[in-house]
């Protein structure tokens, strides 16, 4: 049971490890891009590639499949991002029980964007979880964890490559030690649980007095979306790329504009005295440039300022 691409590693291991595949349940087809066409989640696109048995429900809290599922007759369903809470009675079915691989050190960082915001809260460690699903959110008891460093310039899409590839060693060992009764599930430390909520767009938006290892941070995580933004003259301005500096302007009003030749990039003032080196960005609606092909286009006057505001 998955959707994105991050589950696709997992799927693919399990089929290379030569467990039998009951069957592959993934989020419906839906549009995006231009026309709105249907596109098919990446998991239904690699199901498919492999000849195994894809079903999509628009929904699953159902008479109709409860049924369904009881009759695939599974040992343990796997469960990967797949984008939707699971009844109780489902997670009762499978006789090795619904196995979760969640991307982070939990109880750290339960819920929906755990990468995003362990990127974006300066976290330097994170990693992969096996656990037991139960009725709470990411609350069940663990069976594997494997940490890693995230680098210190590592964007969300970068991280996320990463995890996967380890979540899916994770699982393929997890599962067979589960058939040999090799695991002691352990439970949570509760009090010491934190979170990880979807993300929003509002959540992009950049306050200028925050420090600029924060901003930094959140330019990294938020990608590749809501993505970290500001406003300048009243458009939208999305930050791709920025590392932080400790300069002392206190002279300068956080969300102040320079640009520096020697580096090819804009420096914009934040708080406590740091100064963020931005080197790419992008106008609402134009394409994403280096900061000095942007200046090409864009000139910014003396003391501009990039606003904080929705």
């Amino acid at each position: 049971m998955g959707t994105p691409e991050m589950a696709v590693p997992t799927l693919e291991r399990i089929v290379a490890d030569g467990h039998d595949v009951a069957g592959v349940i993934t989020q419906p087809d839906k549009p995006a891009g231009r026309g709105n066409k249907l596109h098919a989640p990446p998991v239904k696109e690699t199901a498919l590639r492999l000849n195994l048995p894809v079903h999509q429900p628009a929904k699953i809290r159902t008479d109709e499949f409860r049924d369904f599922f009881a009759e695939l007759g599974a040992d343990a369903a796997v469960v990967v991002a797949y984008g939707r809470i699971l009844p109780k009675w489902l997670i009762e079915i499978p006789r090795l029980g619904c196995v979760n691989n969640h991307f982070s050190l939990l109880p750290k960082y339960r819920g929906a964007a755990p990468v995003n915001w362990a990127i974006a809260n300066g976290e330097t460690e994170t990693g992969v979880t096996t656990m037991m699903i139960d009725e709470g959110l990411d609350t069940g008891d663990i069976l594997l964890q494997r940490s890693t460093a995230i680098g210190k310039d590592e964007t969300t899409p970068e991280l996320s490559a990463r995890l996967a590839a380890i979540g899916a060693e994770l699982m393929s060992e997890t599962l067979r030690r589960l058939e040999i009764g090799d695991i002691v599930p352990r439970k949570q430390n509760h009090s010491e649980a934190s979170h990880s909520p979807i993300l929003k767009r509002e959540d992009g938006v950049i306050d200028w007095s925050w420090r600029a290892d924060k901003i930094a941070a959140r330019v990294r995580g938020f990608q590749p979306f809501p993505t970290a933004w500001t406003t300048l003259n009243g458009t939208r301005l999305i930050i791709w790329n920025a590392t932080d500096e400790d300069t002392k302007t206190e002279s300068q009003e956080p969300g102040t504009v320079t640009y520096d030749p020697t580096r090819k990039a804009i420096v914009v003032s934040a708080g406590e005295g740091t100064s963020l080196i931005v080197n790419e960005l992008q106008l609402e609606g134009k394409k994403r440039l280096s900061a000095r092909d942007f200046l090409n286009g864009v000139r910014l006057q003396p003391e501009t300022r990039f606003e904080s505001r929705l």
